[in-house]
Parts: structure tokens; C-alpha cells; sequence
């Protein structure tokens, strides 16, 4: 019984983790929060999986990387002679 509830439970992850990544790619050419959506899907499906907490530890750590670097006035990252 145990094990057929872990089954069911890491399938539902497994859909509605994967429906909220789909969803996050999606949404990279459609408008809307895709720097939002896909961690959260990541961070559903490393409920269950492990390749999924990989995946989600190197988009926060892309992330952090992200914010250290200085901006130009246009968003863009600066060269370290540019700005």
C-alpha cells in the first residue's frame, strides 16, 4: 500500500512539476515570468527527482551570478573596462 502511495505521489509530482516547467518554457516567447515559472517547476519536481535539485541549484546559482555582475543603463552586463 506504502509503495503504491509513493507511486502516485511521484507521478503527480511528476505531472504537475512537469506541466509548470513546460508551462515556464513557454512562457521564454510568450509574454509572462518565465525567470518565475521555471524554478518554481524545478523546485516541484526536486520534490521526487535528483536531476531536477541539480538543475535547480545551477539556475540559482545562475542567478546569483546574475546579480553580482554590474549593469549598464541598459540592463546589459558591463565589460569590466565598461563601466
Amino acid at each position: 500500500m506504502k509503495k503504491t502511495r509513493a507511486q502516485v505521489k511521484k507521478v503527480a509530482v511528476g505531472i504537475i512539476g512537469g506541466t509548470v516547467l513546460l508551462l515556464g518554457i513557454a512562457l521564454i516567447v510568450l509574454p509572462g515570468p518565465a525567470v518565475v515559472v521555471i524554478p518554481a517547476g524545478l523546485a516541484i519536481l526536486a520534490t521526487e527527482f535528483a536531476w531536477a535539485q541539480r538543475w535547480l541549484q545551477k539556475a540559482k546559482d545562475w542567478i546569483r551570478r546574475r546579480r553580482k555582475k554590474p549593469r549598464d543603463s541598459h540592463g546589459a552586463a558591463c565589460r569590466e573596462s565598461d563601466c
